[in-house]
């Protein structure tokens, strides 16, 4: 199997400067690919540098997914940077706060909505014409285990992942007589800064931690490594039949 070298390609990565983002960036730089990563205004990227390396093949740049302004921006950008996109993980979301429905702050809904859903099809909306035109591509959309069942008190963060589930078939009924290809991952807990801000809401980080880890039948949580790994082969050419699917990595959590 050697479609997984990602020598020559370009890859498009949204949210980038977090922990799957970078993650994923230093996996496929690591593989021989370009990047062009993006992520919110005021993001400091010295980190992300400092763990993704190959400097020369590595460009970032700042971005309000939620305005369509930037985005296309960003698409333009990453476009004059390298010339195309060959892959584009679609991985900006944010997690909101923990309110359950009575309690539910309606602007905490408007924003995770249009973070994670808003900003995927705008995401979309820019880069497919270009795959599009160049007749081959993949998308790999970020949803979630929280997109295929349901969590006390997070309730705009769920809909917006079962969204992205709908979002990735249309898409991928649209672009597959194009050459292109588009999927969606769905992590379950993965160590990381958003799984501490909803163990917090829960009751107490290192608590919520144990309760959660003890659920899963692998007993913990992933990796972020483990999340690119599944990014990295979906916009493999490993992966050339692989379209309009959901793929978990989440430790058998949602097996049962």
């Amino acid at each position: 199997m050697t479609g997984q070298s990602y020598a020559g390609k370009t890859v498009l990565i949204t949210g980038a400067n977090g922990a799957i983002g970078t993650a994923t960036a230093k996996m496929m730089a690591d593989r021989g690919a370009e990047i062009f990563a993006v992520d919110i205004p005021g993001t400091d990227w010295k980190a992300f540098r400092q763990a993704v390396g190959h400097g020369d093949r590595v460009d970032t740049t700042e971005a309000d997914v939620t305005r369509e302004t930037d985005v296309k921006d960003y698409v333009i950008k990453a476009k004059t940077r390298f010339g195309k996109i060959d892959v584009f993980f679609n991985n900006a979301g944010i997690e909101g706060k923990y309110q359950e429905l009575p309690d539910l702050d309606i602007e905490n809904l408007e924003s995770v909505f249009n973070v994670n859903v808003k900003g995927v099809v705008m995401g979309l909306k820019y880069v497919l014409p270009l795959m599009y035109a160049a007749g081959k591509g993949a998308v790999v959309n970020a949803s979630s285990v929280a997109g295929l069942g349901g969590s006390p008190g997070l309730t705009p963060y769920i809909m917006s992942k079962h969204a992205i589930l709908g979002v990735t078939r249309t898409a991928a009924l649209e672009a597959a007589a194009k050459g292109v290809r588009v999927n969606c991952v769905n992590p379950g807990p993965i160590d990381g800064r958003m799984m501490d801000s909803i163990n917090d809401g829960q009751g107490g980080q290192q608590k919520m931690h144990d309760a959660t880890a003890a659920a899963i039948p692998m007993q913990r949580f992933g990796t972020p490594e483990e999340v690119a790994g599944l990014v990295a082969f979906l916009g493999s050419d490993d992966a050339g039949y692989c379209n309009g699917g959901f793929y978990t990595v989440d430790g058998a959590m949602t097996a049962a």
